[in-house]
């Protein structure tokens, strides 16, 4: 195991950069997520960690070792492909085993280390098969356990769930986070599902453009996004923004660009005359009180409902825990509770702290 660290790193594709300076600490042992938009740079950033791209400038370390200039096979890692990258004409115990046989590992060696591999991920009584007679989740198991037999200092995931359907996605979350915690291995797993990076990690890389947004535990990212890009992207459903101002004569009441009146949070009086963005959670509106809502549409998944509504002109979105027994166009009462919402300065996107 080891910890790994970005230093100013940036890379570019002829005169275009697509790494703009990321600087990032992961520590020994440490469950990171690096999550975005598509081409935001998390796989370039992973490929660059491997050894598989060139870096423009700065430096990688894992460990104290600055890595920049090694090969992948001298960098001690361990990379789990979006694709599983498995050899069809080989078996999976074959697979597992081929990088020891390749580093000309001794059999007894060989068969030692896959055993226990194939007993922690359940391949026990799949070895002799090919990968051809396995499914999706099977044929995952196996590139990860491929790279369990190299014991390395650092696991590299790259969207390894992309290809499985959503019931199995969510079983092999469980079995990667429960490996991980297992072997506590460090681990950098790429991904642009949120709910992938929230579920798993012990830190989130959040990147867009080529940058980094934020970096921070999954509810401290939730809970205070640094801008809106963050509140945005991560929750699902998204949190909900509506434009306007702070009233000027009460910096309790969030006048809408509607002049539908809300509760503002306390705090930000200097705030008053500014263009500002509201950020209220979906989670955070519930039914009762004076805020008119009119329902587009309802959503129904047996827990909770999902409802779809105007705030004046603004399409936000609600999860209430109760059935909602009302139907499109008519209107529902709710309240927000103050202390749930967020400010962003509207010119900069940023914020704002009390």
């Amino acid at each position: 195991m080891a910890s790994v660290e970005f230093v100013d790193v940036r890379k570019s594709f002829g005169s275009h950069p697509v790494i703009k300076g990321v600087s990032v600490d992961i520590e020994d042992g440490e469950f990171v997520i690096l999550v975005g938009p598509s081409g935001c740079g998390k796989s370039t950033l992973l490929r660059m960690l491997a050894g598989l791209e060139h870096i423009t400038a700065g430096e990688i370390r894992i460990g104290d070792r600055v890595v920049n200039d090694l090969r992948p096979k001298e960098r001690d890692i361990a990379m789990v492909f979006q694709n599983y990258a498995l050899y069809p004409h080989m078996t999976v115990a074959d697979n597992m085993s081929f990088s020891l046989m390749l580093a000309g590992v001794p059999k007894a060696e060989i068969q030692e280390r896959v055993k226990p591999a194939a007993e922690i991920l359940g391949l026990s009584n799949l070895l002799e098969r090919y990968p051809r007679q396995l499914s999706g989740g099977q044929r995952q198991r196996v590139a990860m356990g491929r790279a369990i037999v190299r014991d390395p200092q650092v696991f590299l995931f790259d969207e390894p769930l992309s290809n499985l359907d959503a019931k199995l996605r969510v079983s092999m979350r469980t079995e990667i986070k429960n490996l991980h915690q297992r072997l506590t291995t460090t681990t950098v797993y790429v991904t642009h599902d949120q709910i992938e990076a929230m579920t798993m990690a012990d830190k989130i890389v959040v990147m867009n453009d080529g940058v980094v947004e934020q970096i921070g535990a999954p509810l401290d990212l939730y809970d205070e996004p640094a801008n809106l890009f963050v509140a945005g992207f991560i929750g699902s459903p998204a949190m909900n923004m509506v434009s306007g101002r702070l009233d000027e004569t009460d910096p309790s009441i969030f006048l809408t660009n509607d002049g539908v009146k809300l509760p503002a949070p306390q705090g930000f009086p200097s705030a008053r005359g500014k263009d500002l963005v509201y950020g209220i959670r979906p989670e955070g509106i519930t039914p009762g009180g004076t805020i008119e809502l009119k329902i587009q549409v309802i959503e129904p998944t047996g827990a909770e409902s999902q409802v779809v509504a105007l705030l004046g002109q603004t399409q936000v979105t609600c999860v209430f825990r109760e059935r909602v027994l009302l139907q499109p166009g008519d209107v529902m009462q709710v309240s927000i509770d103050p202390g749930a919402t967020h400010l962003f300065d509207a010119a900069t996107g940023q914020r704002l702290k009390a």
